[in-house]
C-alpha cells in the first residue's frame, strides 16, 4: 500500500466494468485506494461498483458505492451529496464515462449523437458544475477527464460523435483548468490509445469487420500499436494517479496521452 492519495476521497464515475476484466474507472479504484484515497465509486450499473468495491475491502481499502446516470443533472446531484454524506468533502474527481457509436457524419443518427454526447461530454459539465464548488471551498482538488487519442486524430474508424466529444473533452478541460486555477483546482484529461478493456470488447468488434470475433479485434488493434500490442485499464489508471496526486501539483489544463506511441505514427 502506498500513500500517494492518504485519506483523500475520490470520487471515480465509471467504476464499474461492463464485462469480466479490468476497465479504466475499475483500475483507477483499486489503484486509488492502494494509495490511500477513501474511494466513492459510482457506475450506472451498481453491481460493476459493487464488485470494484469487493476487490477495495478485500485488500484492506475503504469504498462505498453509487448508481448514477451522470448524464442527468438530478442524479449528479444527487451522487455528489451521497459521497459528501459518506467521506465529507471530495478532494480528487476522475470523469471517466463513456460510450461510441459507430458511424460517420451521414449515418450517424440522431438519438445516437445525443445519446454519446451526453455520456461523453454533457456529463463532465454536468459533474463538474456540481462538484467544483466544493473543491473551491475546500482550496483544492484534482479533476481528471477521461478523453482519447480519437480527440487528436483519425483513428481509422467511423464514429463522427466520439470524435467530436472527445475532443470536446479536451478543451473543456483546458477551461475548467483555467478558469478555476487561483482556488486551487487542477484538471487534466488523459487520453487513452486503443486500449484492451471489457468496453473495447464489448461494443466495438463490428468496428473491425467482424461483430462479436474479440480475438479479431484484439489482432487488428494489436498490430496497429508501435509497441505491438494494445494498453491496458491499468496504464490509463496510473496516468490518473500521476495527476491526481501531489505530485502532478503544478501540472493543470494538461491533456496526457497514453497511447504507445500510436498518435506519432498517426501523424
Amino acid at each position: 500500500m502506498g500513500e500517494r492519495l492518504k485519506d483523500q476521497v475520490a470520487l471515480i464515475t465509471g467504476a464499474g466494468s461492463i464485462g469480466p476484466g479490468w476497465g479504466n474507472g475499475k483500475a483507477a479504484a483499486v489503484l486509488f485506494a492502494r494509495e490511500g484515497a477513501k474511494v466513492f465509486g459510482v457506475d450506472l450499473n451498481r453491481a460493476g461498483a459493487d464488485e470494484t468495491k469487493g476487490i477495495i475491502e478485500q485488500e484492506g481499502g475503504v469504498c462505498a458505492t453509487h448508481a448514477a446516470d451522470v448524464s442527468k443533472a438530478p442524479s449528479v446531484t444527487a451522487m455528489v451529496e451521497a459521497c459528501l454524506v459518506a467521506f465529507g468533502r471530495i478532494d480528487v474527481l476522475v470523469n471517466n464515462v463513456g460510450i461510441a457509436r459507430p458511424g460517420g457524419i451521414v449515418d450517424t443518427t440522431e438519438q445516437d449523437w445525443d445519446q454519446v454526447s451526453g455520456v461523453n461530454l454533457k456529463s463532465i459539465y454536468l459533474v463538474c458544475r456540481a462538484v467544483v464548488p466544493h473543491m473551491a471551498r475546500q482550496g483544492k482538488g484534482a479533476i481528471v477527464n477521461i478523453a482519447s487519442v480519437a480527440a487528436h486524430r483519425w483513428t481509422g474508424i467511423n464514429y463522427a460523435s466520439y470524435y467530436a466529444t472527445k475532443g470536446g473533452v479536451v478543451a473543456l478541460t483546458r477551461a475548467i483548468a483555467l478558469e478555476f486555477a487561483k482556488q486551487g483546482i487542477r484538471c487534466n484529461s488523459v487520453s487513452p490509445g486503443l486500449m484492451n478493456t471489457p468496453m473495447v470488447h464489448h461494443g466495438l468488434t463490428g468496428a473491425y469487420g467482424k461483430e462479436g470475433d474479440v480475438d479479431n479485434l484484439i489482432k487488428v488493434r494489436d498490430a496497429q500499436c508501435p509497441m505491438g500490442h494494445m494498453g491496458t485499464g491499468w496504464d490509463t489508471a496510473h496516468a490518473c494517479l500521476f495527476l491526481a496526486s501531489d505530485e502532478a501539483k503544478y501540472v493543470t489544463a494538461h491533456d496526457l496521452v497514453v497511447d504507445g506511441g500510436l498518435i506519432a505514427k498517426f501523424a
